[in-house]
């Protein structure tokens, strides 16, 4: 049997088992997938090296990484690939022959996400919501996509300012970083949420509904709930709008197969996604 799994924080909820193992089960083997719930571990940050230890030591194939380790894992790795080293972050490891390396599936998933989805949207100037690892490679997507001005907005405006730095060191297009609290949408086409707000352990909305209005296309990566209080907001106010089953079902099939080593049949694992929500 083959064993995965996902690390983070807050994800008892998260469809990973379900999807991972479905998928492997239709592709006739058997995978088990666990969660590695720091909070329901009771686990402080610095035991994250030990456990990834014990992973590769037990024989994993692989494990899955979210909030808020996506960069605070990268010390711990063997390596990094090219896809991890193009956006700073890491979602998935592969653990080969007592090596760990690092790979990131989030930034295709968004960027396939986004132009399924959302196709006409305009990408002439974006705000975006969270400048962490899931950010990272969220804005690394919208400025591969076509993206002129991205406007980042994060909490921490020192990791904002880096990761503005970083982009504008690899891309021809013009990244800044919002004082906190400005809002302001006059100039926007469009905005997304990277930040974990929104979760169902993080509820709220990252932008006063006062800000939205039907001009602009607003698109959130948390997908549980699907229906975050931002898209249901903006869905009213008459916002086109992108869940983030797109986003994760995408990754989820990358990272299956950089995980296994099997092929991943994206329609097979959104039809599991939705029978599981």
């Amino acid at each position: 049997m083959s064993k995965s799994g996902l690390i983070g924080r807050a994800i008892l909820a998260s469809r990973s088992p379900w999807l991972h193992e479905q998928e492997a089960r239709a592709a006739g083997f058997d995978l088990r997938y666990t969660l590695f719930d720091f909070d329901a571990r009771h686990l402080d940050d610095d035991a994250l090296p030990g456990l990834l230890g014990q992973l590769r030591d037990q024989g994993y194939a692989g494990v899955n990484v979210t909030y808020p380790f996506k960069q605070a894992v990268i010390p711990h790795l063997d390596a990094l690939a090219d896809s991890a080293q193009a956006v700073g972050a890491v979602n998935t490891i592969a653990m080969r022959d007592g090596r760990m390396t690092g790979h990131n599936t989030d930034m295709t998933g968004f960027r396939d996400s986004l132009r399924d989805g959302l196709p006409d949207a305009r990408l002439d100037r974006v705000l975006q919501f969270g400048a962490g690892g899931a950010g990272a490679a969220v804005a690394t997507a919208l400025l591969s996509s076509g993206v002129r001005r991205l406007e980042l907005s994060d909490v921490d405006a020192a990791r904002a300012e880096a990761l503005a730095a970083s982009l504008t060191s690899r891309f021809d297009a013009e990244v800044v970083v919002r004082r906190a609290g400005d809002h302001d949408t006059h100039m926007i086409d469009g905005i997304v949420n990277a930040s974990p707000v929104g979760m169902k352990t993080k509820p709220g909305m990252p932008i006063a509904a006062q800000h939205l209005d039907p001009r602009l296309w607003v698109a959130d990566i948390v997908y549980f709930p699907r229906e975050t209080e931002l898209l249901r907001t903006a869905r009213t106010l008459g916002c086109a709008t992108l869940d983030g089953s797109g986003m994760v079902i995408r990754q989820a099939a990358a990272a299956f197969e950089i995980i296994t080593g099997r092929s991943a049949d994206i329609a097979r694992m959104a039809t599991s996604f939705e029978a599981a929500s």
